[in-house]
Formats: structure tokens, C-alpha cells, sequence
């Protein structure tokens, strides 16, 4: 395998915080890693710093051998990143379908042309094809987290990040969503997955590392 991503000696200091304080980590390619760690511990900041929501003080981040420390959120999706949110955020006025255009247009590296295809074919996957012309604002809360998990794989993405994407669902309503994600691994897409439902990562990480105070303080196998 080769490595996708690299984050070398990455900080980000918020006052005498340090949110992400001296982070080292190396994501090869086609990986499922799992990241843990309680509330505060700096999970979701560096997701910021890999998508480019926020810069970091310090350290480099790395994606495909090219460094893009300085790089715009936009370009860094069209390279090939795309990361959910924990709480999902679709335009709720638009459908299902067109909130994936956006992403296939405007986010990803697809044509026009070509997004329609792309976003059918996300749909059947995300199980969603059904709900294709109803407004996002109708959907139930996991329809809704399926929405979050189509839009970002409409961008077409080499690593995709989730943060939280199973928070809030029954236990059928997460091993069905559990489902999904294991069969998007199946097909190649490089997955980081931040997550407090332990059992679920466990599905699909073949890496677990565990945050806290910034930092990473162990690596290793999910069993381990």
C-alpha cells in the first residue's frame, strides 16, 4: 500500500489551548482507521486540519506525496477529501438529488454531464434512491445521515472522513448504516472514522488509534 495521507508534527493552539497538539499520522491507502477518545480530545479539529476548515500553527499536512498545509477546503475536496459532519446540514429545501449535484459539481472533479450518472449511483449505494425527489427536509434522522454520507461520496473521494456519522441512531438504524460504510471500504475508498460506538468501528477499522488532550496515546489493532 502506498500512503495517502500524512500529518507530520500538526498543532493547532487556540490561546494557551492546544486543541491538536504535535499530532504525527500516516494513512495508507485503501485503510480503514478508526479514531476514539472522549469529548474536548481534539478528534474533530484534526479533521478541520486535514479539510482545511482551519490552518494549522504548525506542522505539515500531506495528501497523495503533495503538500497542501496551504491549501484551500475546495481544492483539497477537489484532490480528492471529503468529510461529514456530525450533525447533518443539507439544504433542506432542495431534493436528495440535487443536494449530491452540488457536491458532484461543485466540490468533486466531476462534469455536469457526468454527475448524473455519478449521483444515481451514489443513491443506490447509500440506499436513498427511493427518496430522490423529496426535499432533505422531509427525511428521518437516519435517512438524513445516509444524506450526509451520499453527499460526501458524490465528491468521488479518495479518503473519506466521518466524524460521528452513527451518533444518535438506534442499533438497528447503526448496523444498517454500518453496512453501507463496510461496503463503500469493499471498494477501495480510504476511510477515517471518528466515532464513540466502538462497535460499529469495529466492523470496518483494521487500525484504531485513541486521542486525548490533543495528542495520540495509543495505536494499534481495534481488539488490542
Amino acid at each position: 500500500m502506498t500512503v495517502l495521507l500524512e500529518l507530520s508534527g500538526v498543532s493547532k493552539f487556540y490561546g494557551a489551548l492546544k486543541a491538536v497538539d504535535s499530532v504525527s499520522l500516516v494513512v495508507q491507502s485503501g485503510e480503514a482507521l478508526a479514531v476514539i477518545g472522549p469529548n474536548g480530545a481534539g478528534k474533530s479539529t484534526m479533521f478541520n486540519l486535514i479539510t482545511g476548515d482551519v490552518a494549522p500553527s504548525k506542522g505539515r499536512v500531506l495528501f497523495d506525496g503533495a503538500d497542501m498545509t496551504a491549501m484551500a477546503p475546495h481544492a483539497r475536496s477537489r484532490l480528492g477529501i471529503g468529510r461529514s459532519y456530525q450533525i447533518p446540514h443539507p439544504f433542506a429545501n432542495m431534493s436528495v438529488f440535487e443536494n449530491l449535484l452540488v457536491g458532484a459539481i461543485f466540490g468533486g472533479r466531476t462534469a455536469e454531464r457526468e454527475s448524473y450518472k455519478r449521483c444515481s449511483d451514489v443513491l443506490k449505494v447509500t440506499g436513498l434512491y427511493d427518496k430522490a425527489n423529496v426535499p432533505a427536509r422531509t427525511l428521518t434522522l437516519l435517512q438524513r445521515k445516509r444524506l450526509e454520507l451520499a453527499r460526501v461520496l458524490a465528491v468521488e473521494p479518495k479518503l473519506l472522513l466521518l466524524d460521528e456519522i452513527a451518533g444518535g441512531l438506534t442499533e438497528h438504524e447503526c448496523v444498517e448504516l454500518v453496512k453501507t460504510i463496510e461496503e463503500i471500504h469493499a471498494r477501495g475508498t480510504t476511510i477515517v472514522w471518528i466515532e464513540h460506538i466502538v462497535h460499529a468501528l469495529f466492523s470496518v477499522a483494521s487500525r484504531l488509534i485513541v486521542m486525548n488532550f490533543g495528542q495520540i496515546l495509543a495505536e494499534g489493532d481495534p481488539a488490542t
